[in-house]
């Protein structure tokens, strides 16, 4: 008789060492029967109902299936099972032309994170003699079998799994992938395996995940799929549910310190708290095809924003922005990925500065007097911003949202801001930053010299504006005279026409700053 999932599972001398205590397992055998279409006990199908909200139990395997698991409820374990079940149990032989090889990618936000799974598939394969045999060749991040398939960590990117053939794909934790090659990372994924799954029959998509924001390939397959009948088996449950042995009070303290956070990572539930700062396509709309870089322009004065780093784990980068008009314009923007020594990018980046006419660059307190002393022995004055980075984002968002900024063809960039999430709090405050294994460092700097520009130019930038009409808006609530500038001289008020579409921006900048406190 052919071998199912659950009698591999079950079986001493394949895979039962491995799952030694059946009773803890039995709410994932349900998940497994389901998914291969198998016959389900009364018990299994009453958990696959509120897993699924579907009420008939599947006759046929699914195609994908999506696993929306809490944190510590053994879907890692699982999906190394199902990848060792795909690569050893069924025969792609008659599928694969000479020389071809099935594939089993293991794809999560970062190399080290894939190799959990693969540790998993490992251990398997060490616990029995049985499928021992089968190893040609293993290496930490590939095992080749003798019936012509591998199994493999990918990294995450659509660039590295094109063009193989794949017989099986676990995508683990993809809430959380993250990519500085395309701003839908996810999406570019898949599309970039399910090509390769065609030519094989059986060929199934295992995404697995605790949930994260409500967006993405998991939130829209969950949108979608959860609770239709399909050959898209989605499972939803929270870590207990899977996993019995996690303690409750674990469960109930994390919850009491923020119930958002452990929502997602125990209860399988979204995030309500987190939203896209700014939409992809918004973005892509202010990104000037083709233009990498602008050279600098004689009589032009440029602002510089810099994200100092000490070389081994986050890039260090600089943004170059000057104004023409109204428009914030972006024109040069530089990466130095790790490792690599402070010191020599100090004096790139100061050149560079120099280039442009910036004697000063501004930015963060990283580092201490660090940043301040290299710069100025280049002969570049360091300084501090006044504003956190979380608020140089949100008053970089009516600008950008307004259309009045003018980005570079850059794709790390375009991904970074349009990867930012924006957070509020239970009393109502905003903050911004990175998604969890992502990064922000051009965003950071990109935002910050272009804030600086339209703020600190002498024109009528759109922060000028905004700042001209909300001095004006609250002279005339007291009945003075219009504010004076910093300088001492008299403000130019802007016109403000009823149908202006710059208001309603206006008007949630002014909410921000009064909930501030201040400007």
């Amino acid at each position: 008789m052919p071998v199912t999932i659950l009698s591999a599972l079950r079986d001493p001398v394949l895979f039962g060492p491995s799952f030694p205590t059946v009773e803890t397992w039995a709410p994932w055998e349900a998940f497994l029967a389901a998914l291969f279409g198998l016959e389900m006990t009364p018990e299994q199908l009453a958990l696959y109902r509120a897993c699924t909200d579907r009420v008939d139990a599947p006759t046929l395997p699914a195609r994908e299936t999506w696993c929306i698991v809490g944190r510590r409820g053994g879907k890692s374990r699982v999906a190394a099972l199902l990848g060792v079940f795909l690569a050893c149990f069924r025969d792609y032989t008659p599928f694969l032309v000479a020389g071809e090889m099935g594939t089993v990618p293991i794809i999560a936000p970062d190399r080290k994170e894939a190799r959990t799974v693969m540790r998993y598939i490992l251990g398997f394969f060490q616990g029995s003699q049985l499928l021992t045999k089968m190893v040609l060749r293993s290496r930490a991040d590939a095992i080749e079998l003798n019936n012509r398939v591998v199994i493999e960590v990918h990294t995450a990117s659509f660039k590295t799994v094109r063009g193989y053939t794949v017989v099986g794909a676990i995508l683990d934790e993809i809430a959380y992938l993250p990519t500085d090659e395309s701003a839908n990372p996810d999406r570019e994924i898949l599309n970039a395996l399910r090509p390769g799954m065609l030519t094989i029959p059986g060929a199934l998509l295992i995404g697995i995940s605790s949930p994260y924001a409500r967006r993405g390939v998991l939130w829209d397959t969950y949108r979608v799929h959860y609770g239709q009948p399909s050959g898209v088996l989605v499972w939803k449950a929270p870590t207990r549910t899977m996993n019995p042995l996690v303690p409750q009070e674990v469960i109930d303290t994390g919850v009491a310190a923020d119930p958002e956070k452990a929502g997602a990572e125990y209860l399988a539930e979204f995030r309500r708290d987190l939203a896209a700062l700014i939409p992809p396509e918004v973005v892509e709309r202010c990104v000037q095809v083709g233009r990498k870089e602008l050279p600098p322009i004689p009589g032009v004065s440029y602002y510089a924003f810099v994200d100092p780093s000490g070389g081994s784990q986050d890039s260090m980068t600089l943004g170059i922005a000057h104004t023409e008009g109204e428009r914030g314009i972006l024109d040069r923007v530089l990466e130095r990925r790790p490792p690599f020594s402070p010191e020599s990018v100090v004096q790139e980046f100061a050149s560079v500065l120099k280039e442009y006419r910036c004697v000063t660059v501004t930015g963060d307190r990283y580092g201490g007097e660090w940043p301040r002393e290299r710069f100025a022995a280049h002969g570049i004055h360091y300084a501090i911003a006044d504003r956190n980075k979380s608020d140089i984002y949100l008053a970089f968002v009516p600008a950008i949202t307004s259309g009045r900024v003018e980005l570079l063809d850059h794709p790390r960039l375009v991904a970074q801001l349009s990867g930012l999430d924006r957070r509020t709090a239970r009393g109502g405050h905003d903050s911004v930053d990175h998604a969890p294994g992502a990064h922000d460092d051009l965003a950071n700097v990109a935002a910050g010299a272009l804030l600086a520009a339209t703020v600190m130019t002498g024109g009528m930038g759109f922060f000028r504006y905004l700042e001209n009409v909300a001095r004006a808006a609250e002279a005339r609530e007291q009945q003075a005279e219009p504010a004076l500038s910093p300088s001492g001289v008299v403000v130019p008020l802007p016109a403000r026409p009823a149908d202006d579409p710059r208001l309603a921006l206006l008007e949630e900048q002014e909410r921000r700053v009064r909930a501030r406190g201040g400007r």
